[in-house]
C-alpha cells in the first residue's frame, strides 16, 4: 500500500525491486545442453547422437502416450473450461471441493455385524462422511443391516451398498431401514449399488441390465437424491489394464446404462443422474488426475450427443488401487495410498476411499482403518488440499496428459461400441483379451523392475514379521476377467522361500564371490543383495577376503555370485569361476554383463529378474 497523496512505483520506475536482474534470461537451449551433458557423463548419450538429447528421457504409458521431460507454454492444448461448466474438465461444481472437502468413504466387508458396527461408528465419529458397505454373499447379510448400522445418523451418513447381484433384496432392506429411522422420502441420500455389467465382468455369467434399470425407474420417481447404478471400472483396471482401457471401458458401461434407464422410462438427465462411476487411483499421481479429469469430459461428451441438458457432471468415486498393494512389507502400502488419495483429491474426486494398508491381507484392524482415516483428514484439514478449486488446472503437463489420455480413452470406447458395446465384448473374450494384453506387457517391466515395487521387487526386508489378518470374505464368485496385484509374482517367490524355511529352517542361500576390496565389489554386491532377497534369497557376504573360494566352501552355500568392477571381471572372472565350480558350486552368477567362461548366469539392472530368481530358487531346490 502506499500513502495518501503518493504514487506507487510503476514497472518502468527506477523505484522498482528487480528481483532477477542479477540473472540471466534461461533459454530452452541452455536446458538441453546441461541435459545433454547429464546424459554423456551417465553414458546415455551416444557420441553419434543426432536428436535432441531430452528425447531420451522420453517415456510411454501402457496407452503409448509419451511423457516429455519437460513441457512449457509452447505445449498448451486447447482451454478446458471453468470449473462446474462442460466440458467439466475442471471439475462438476463451480465450487469444487472448496469449503465441504471431498466424501470421505470407508468401506467395511466384514460378516459380523457387531464388529462392523463398532467399526463404522469409529469411522463416522473419526472424519468418514459416508460408509462404503458391502453385502450379500459371504458378507454382511442382508438381514444383519439394521445391526450392522446401530447408532448411525443414516440423515447424516449416506450408505452406499456394494450388493452383488441381489441389489433388489439390498434396496429393500436399506430403504426399509431409512423408513424406520423416519428419514422422509425426499432426504434419503446414498447409492443403492446396483452393477449388473461389473458383475458380468466379474463373474463371467450374463446379468441383465433390464432389472437394475426398473429398479432406478421405481426408485428415483420417490427417492429424488438416491443414486441406484453404480459404473465400476476396477474390474477392468484389476485385470491388468491401462488408463485408457479403464475408461473406455466405463464410458462404455455408461452408455448401456442410459440406454437401458431410458428404456425404463426415464428421461435422457434423469438416467444420467442416477449413475456414480468408480474408478482406481494409484500411485501414479500425474496419470490419476489426467484419468478423474479426462472421464468427466468423455462423460459430458456422451451426454452432450445424448441430448442430456443437465447432469452431464459425473459423480466420481475414487478407490485407491487394489491392484498396487502388496502383501509384503504392507506398510509402504500406506505411502502409496498417500500418493493415490493426493491425486483421487487434485483430479477432483466427489468421494475417495482409502483402503487400509493391510487390505490385500485380510480385513483390517482398528490401527489399518485409523490410518486409512487419518490419511484422508492430513489431506483434507493439515494439507488445505481442498482448498483450491482444481489445483492441477493451467499446467502444460496436466493439461497434455488429460487431453492425450482422453483421446485414447475415446478410441478405446469407439472399439467397444462398433463391437456390440461392453455387455457383448465381455462375453466375446474381445476385452479380456485386450486386457491380457496389457497385462503382459505390464509384467515384462514387472520383472525386469522397469516398474519397481518398493519393499518387494527393490528394499525387501527378508526379515519382516508377517502381518496376520482374518480373511476377507468374497462378495463375488471368480470366473470372469482376472484380479491380479503388481506384486504377485515376487509374492509368490518369497512363499516358496516361506515354505523352505518352514522345513529346513533356514532361507535359501547364495554365496557372494566378492572380487577385491571393498571398494571394488561394494556396488554390485549391494545390487546382488537386492536382487536375491526380493526372491526370498538370503545373500551371504564375506566382505573383502583373500581367498574367496575357500570363504565359499565354507559358507556352506551351493550358489555363487560375482560381485566387482568389470576390470576385476575381465582378470579373474574365468578362474575365479572354475574355482567355485571345483569347490562345488552348482551355479555361478555375475552380478553384471559379458561373457565369462563358468559363468552360467547374469544379472543386472534390467535383466528378467523373476526368471533368474526362479531358476536360482530351482537349482537350491526350493519348491
Amino acid at each position: 500500500m502506499t500513502q495518501a497523496g503518493t504514487t506507487a512505483p510503476t514497472p518502468d520506475s527506477p523505484d522498482e525491486l528487480a528481483l532477477a536482474a542479477e540473472f540471466g534470461t534461461p533459454r530452452h537451449e541452455d536446458w538441453q545442453r546441461l541435459v545433454a551433458g547429464v546424459l554423456t557423463k551417465s553414458g546415455v548419450l551416444p557420441e553419434d547422437f543426432d536428436g535432441a538429447p531430452e528425447s531420451l528421457l522420453t517415456s510411454k504409458t501402457y496407452d503409448g502416450i509419451e511423457i516429455q521431460p519437460l513441457y512449457t507454454a509452447d505445449d498448451a492444448t486447447a482451454p478446458a473450461g471453468f470449473p462446474g461448466l462442460p466440458p467439466y474438465v475442471r471439475g462438476a461444481r463451480a465450487e469444487g471441493n472448496v469449503g465441504t472437502g471431498w466424501d470421505v468413504r470407508v468401506l467395511h466387508g466384514g460378516a459380523d455385524a457387531a464388529e462392523t458396527n463398532k467399526a463404522i461408528l469409529a469411522d463416522l465419529e473419526n472424519g468418514a462422511s459416508s460408509v462404503w458397505l458391502r453385502v450379500g454373499g459371504d458378507a454382511l447379510p442382508r438381514d444383519a443391516l439394521a445391526d450392522a448400522l446401530n447408532e448411525v445418523y443414516l440423515d447424516l451418513a449416506p450408505i452406499v451398498l456394494d450388493p452383488g447381484a441381489d441389489y433388489e433384496a439390498a434396496a429393500d432392506a436399506l430403504l426399509g431401514l431409512l423408513a424406520e429411522k423416519k428419514i422422509p422420502d425426499s432426504e434419503v441420500t446414498g447409492t443403492i449399488g446396483a452393477d449388473p455389467i461389473a458383475l458380468r465382468a466379474r463373474t463371467g455369467r450374463p446379468h441383465d441390465t433390464a432389472p437394475a434399470a426398473a429398479l432406478a425407474a421405481r426408485l428415483s420417481a420417490k427417492h429424488p437424491k438416491l443414486r441406484t447404478l453404480v459404473v465400476n471400472a476396477l474390474p477392468y483396471h484389476e485385470a491388468g489394464g491401462s488408463d485408457a482401457q479403464e475408461l473406455g471401458a466405463a464410458i462404455a458401461a455408461g452408455v448401456a446404462y442410459l440406454r437401458a434407464l431410458t428404456d425404463a422410462g426415464l428421461s435422457v438427465d434423469a438416467a444420467a443422474d442416477q449413475l456414480e462411476f468408480r474408478f482406481a487411483a494409484t500411485a501414479d499421481q500425474f496419470l490419476t488426475i489426467a484419468k478423474l479429469r479426462a472421464a468427466r469430459r468423455l462423460w459430458a461428451r456422451v451426454c452432450e450427443v445424448s441430448g442430456a441438458t443437465a447432469g452431464r457432471g459425473m459423480r466420481q468415486h475414487a478407490v485407491t488401487s487394489p491392484a498396487m498393494f502388496t502383501r509384503r512389507d504392507p506398510w509402504v502400502n500406506m505411502l502409496r495410498t498417500t500418493v493415490a488419495c493426493f491425486a483421487a483429491g487434485v483430479g477432483g474426486a466427489d468421494a475417495v476411499t482409502v483402503l487400509p494398508f493391510d487390505f490385500a491381507i485380510g480385513l483390517p484392524d482398528a490401527f489399518s482403518r485409523r490410518i486409512a482415516r487419518n490419511t484422508q483428514s492430513i489431506l483434507l484439514e493439515e494439507s488445505k488440499l481442498s482448498g483450491v478449486i482444481d489445483p492441477a488446472g493451467g499446467s502444460w503437463y496436466v493439461e497434455n496428459l488429460t487431453d492425450a489420455l482422453a483421446n485414447a480413452a475415446w478410441r478405446e470406447f469407439t472399439e467397444i461400441e462398433r463391437h456390440g458395446g461392453i455387455e457383448a465384448v465381455l462375453d466375446s473374450g474381445a476385452l479380456a483379451a485386450r486386457l491380457a494384453e496389457t497385462w503382459e506387457a505390464r509384467q515384462k517391466r514387472l520383472a525386469t523392475r522397469k516398474d519397481p515395487i518398493t519393499g518387494v521387487s527393490e528394499f525387501p526386508d527378508l526379515h519382516e514379521k508377517p502381518v496376520e489378518r482374518t480373511p476377507a470374505p468374497s462378495v463375488v464368485d471368480e470366473g470372469g476377467l482376472p484380479r491380479v496385484r503388481y506384486a504377485q509374482a515376487y509374492e509368490e517367490l518369497r512363499d516358496r522361500s516361506d515354505a523352505y524355511l518352514a522345513e529346513t529352517g533356514e532361507r535359501p542361500k547364495v554365496f557372494l564371490a566378492t572380487l577385491g576390496p571393498v571398494a571394488a565389489h561394494t556396488a554390485r554386491a549391494t545390487f546382488a543383495s537386492n536382487l536375491l532377497q526380493a526372491g526370498g534369497i538370503e545373500p551371504l557376504n564375506p566382505g573383502a577376503v583373500e581367498d574367496v573360494v575357500a570363504a565359499f566352501r565354507d559358507s556352506g552355500a551351493t550358489v555363487a555370485c560375482l560381485c566387482g568392477t568389470d576390470k576385476l571381471y575381465a582378470e579373474h572372472a574365468a578362474d575365479t569361476a572354475r574355482a567355485l565350480k571345483e569347490a562345488g558350486a552348482a551355479r555361478v552368477i555375475l552380478a553384471g554383463k559379458g561373457q565369462y567362461p563358468g559363468v552360467d548366469t547374469y544379472v543386472h539392472a534390467g535383466c528378467d529378474a523373476l526368471a533368474a530368481l526362479a531358476a536360482i530358487l530351482d537349482t537350491l531346490g526350493v519348491k
